[in-house]
C-alpha cells in the first residue's frame, strides 16, 4: 500500500498571533500613526476653544500655583485626588507658563491618542491587522461621546484611560511587573483606576497560571510605586486624602431622582455614542464573548467604578469606554469588512454630533466665573489672597489671585457636590478636621474679599454658622456679580452693610 505523505512540518507548529506573524509590522504601524493622531487632533478640537471646560481644570490650575510657590500636596494643597494629575499640572505649567492651560490640554490629547495605539496593539495581537485598525479608530470617535465638559476636559479620568490599557496591554503579554506598575499609575491618576487589576489578574490566572514568581511580580509592580507617591507627599495625608477621608463623599444621601436621572442621560449618551460598536455585540454576544472574559471583566469592573459613590458624574463613564471598543471590535471581527465599515461610519456620525456640540455650545458657567474674577481683580491687590466660597475654584486662576484657604471649594467644608441637597450638607458633614484648620487660616491672614458664590445652594452663609460669623465680624458687602455678593475686609467688630456697588 502506498504511504501516506506526512503533512509539512511547520503545520506541526501551533500558529503564532496574526500581529507577530504578519509581514510589514512597520508599514502597518506607518499607516495607522498618521490617522489616529489626525483623529485625536479632530476630537479634541473643542477642549481649545475655551481657557478651561471644567472646575476640576481649575482645581487642578490652582493646585499647580500653590505648589510652585512652596506648597505642599495633602498638607497645605489638598484635594480628594491622587497626586499623579496634580503633579502633571504642576510640572506642565512650570515648563510653559500658567497663564494657560494649552499644556495639559495637549498632554491629554496625548494621553488619549496613547490609550487608542494600546488598545490597537491589543486588539491586533489577537484578531489581526483589521481588528487593530477597528479599535483604535473606533475608541477615538467614541471618545468624546458625552457632554463636552466631561469629555474634553484634561482631567482625572483622561490621564487614567492610558494606564488602564496600559495594563491590559502588559498583562495581555505576560509582563507581570509591568502590568502592576499601569495599575498604579492608574491608581495615582484616579482612585477607581485600580479596578483594572481584576481583568489582569484574571488574565494572570488564565494564561501564567498564577505562580507565586508572576504574582510577586505583578504586587511588586503594584505596590512599589504607590508607595513612592506616599513618601514623596506625606504617608498620612496621603492615605487621609486617597482613601480614608472620602467617606462622607461616596455616601449616598441628597435628592435622589436629581442623581438618577443625571445617571440615566449620561448612559443614553454613552449609549448613543457607541451604538455602532456595541449593536454588534447585542447581536452575537457569544461572538464577542469568546475567549474574551478579560474584557467583560475589565467592562464589568469599570461599571462597578461608575456606581461608586452613586453620583454619576459624565467623566465617570470615560472608563468604560476602552473595554466597550474592545468588546465591539472582538464582535465585528467575525462579521464581513462591509459590516465594521458601516458600524464605524455609524460611530463617525455619532462623533460628528458630539464634536459640533463641543464646538458650538455656550459655557454659561465660565462666563459667570469670568465675570467674578475681573469683580475679583478690580478690588484686590495681586498679592492680597481671596476667599471664593462656591464650587468654581476656577475664579482664582482667571483672577489671578491666590486662595486665601487650602480648601478651594465649599464641598470640603460642608461635603456639597453636584446633586447632594439633602440634610448631609453643613459644617459637620466636611473632612475631617477641615473647619478647625480652614478657621486657623482665616485668623491668621484674612482675606481681602471674600466672595459668596452660593446662589441659594444650602452651603450658602446662612446655612454655614462658622462663615457666617466671620462675614459679620469683620466684612461689609461691596457688591453683586451675577447673585454672587462680594464681601470686603473691614476689621474686626464690623457689621455687614447693605449693598453697593
Amino acid at each position: 500500500m502506498p504511504r501516506t505523505p506526512a503533512p509539512p512540518a511547520t503545520s506541526l507548529r501551533p500558529a503564532r498571533p496574526p500581529a507577530e506573524s504578519a509581514p510589514g509590522r512597520g508599514a502597518y504601524w506607518a499607516r495607522l500613526l498618521p490617522l489616529l493622531a489626525a483623529l485625536v487632533c479632530v476630537t479634541r478640537l473643542p477642549s481649545f476653544r475655551w481657557p478651561l471646560w471644567s472646575p476640576d481644570e481649575g482645581y487642578l490650575a490652582v493646585q499647580a500655583r500653590m505648589l510652585a510657590q512652596g506648597g505642599t500636596l495633602y498638607e497645605t494643597v489638598v484635594d480628594r485626588k491622587p497626586p499623579l494629575v496634580p503633579w502633571l499640572y504642576a510640572g506642565s505649567l512650570a515648563l510653559f507658563g500658567d497663564s494657560s492651560l494649552l499644556a495639559p490640554k495637549v498632554l491629554a490629547a496625548a494621553a488619549q491618542l496613547l490609550t487608542a495605539v494600546l488598545l490597537a496593539s491589543l486588539a491586533r495581537r489577537r484578531w489581526g491587522d483589521r481588528a487593530g485598525r477597528t479599535a483604535g479608530v473606533g475608541y477615538l470617535l467614541v471618545s468624546i461621546g458625552l457632554n463636552p465638559e466631561d469629555t474634553q476636559a484634561a482631567t482625572f479620568e483622561v490621564f487614567m484611560l492610558p494606564c488602564t490599557a496600559a495594563a491590559m496591554w502588559c498583562a495581555d503579554r505576560r509582563r507581570w511587573g509591568a502590568a502592576g506598575t499601569a495599575v498604579a499609575c492608574a491608581f495615582l491618576a484616579k482612585q477607581t483606576g485600580a479596578v483594572v487589576l481584576l481583568p489582569a489578574v484574571w488574565l494572570l490566572w488564565r494564561r501564567g497560571g498564577g505562580s507565586r514568581r508572576d504574582v510577586a511580580r505583578l504586587a511588586a509592580g503594584l505596590c512599589v510605586p504607590v508607595l513612592a507617591a506616599a513618601l514623596l507627599t506625606t504617608p498620612r495625608g496621603f492615605l487621609f486624602w486617597t482613601v480614608t477621608g472620602s467617606g462622607a463623599y461616596a455616601a449616598f444621601a441628597g435628592s435622589g431622582l436629581h442623581v438618577l436621572g443625571r445617571g440615566l442621560v449620561n448612559a443614553l449618551l454613552l449609549a448613543v455614542a457607541c451604538a455602532g460598536l456595541v449593536a454588534p455585540v447585542l447581536r452575537t454576544p457569544r461572538a464577542a464573548g469568546r475567549g474574551e472574559g478579560d474584557l467583560w471583566l475589565w467592562l464589568a469592573s469599570s461599571a462597578a467604578a461608575v456606581l461608586l459613590g452613586l453620583h454619576f458624574f459624565g467623566h465617570y463613564y470615560l472608563q468604560l469606554m476602552p473595554p466597550l471598543a474592545l468588546l465591539g471590535t472582538a464582535a465585528l471581527r467575525r462579521l464581513p469588512p462591509a459590516r465594521t465599515a458601516g458600524a464605524l461610519i455609524a460611530t463617525g456620525c455619532s462623533c460628528a454630533v458630539f464634536l459640533a456640540w463641543g464646538l458650538l455650545a455656550p459655557r454659561p458657567d465660565l462666563a459667570h466665573a469670568a465675570r467674578l474674577a475681573e469683580a475679583v481683580r478690580e478690588r484686590t491687590a495681586p498679592g492680597e489672597r481671596v476667599l471664593v466660597w462656591g464650587i468654581h475654584p476656577e475664579t482664582y486662576w482667571l483672577a489671578d489671585r491666590a486662595p486665601a484657604t487650602r480648601y478651594l471649594t465649599a464641598g470640603l467644608l460642608t461635603n456639597y457636590s453636584g446633586g447632594r441637597d439633602g440634610p448631609r450638607v453643613g459644617e459637620k458633614y466636611a473632612v475631617r478636621g477641615a473647619w478647625t484648620v480652614f478657621r486657623e487660616e482665616l485668623r491668621r491672614h484674612p482675606p481681602a474679599l471674600i466672595v459668596d458664590d452660593s446662589r441659594g445652594k444650602p452651603y450658602g452663609p446662612d446655612r454655614v454658622p462658622s462663615l457666617g460669623r466671620v462675614l459679620a465680624e469683620g466684612y461689609r458687602v461691596a457688591g453683586r456679580v451675577d447673585g454672587a455678593v462680594v464681601h470686603t475686609w473691614v476689621g474686626h467688630g464690623a457689621r455687614s452693610a447693605g449693598a453697593g456697588g
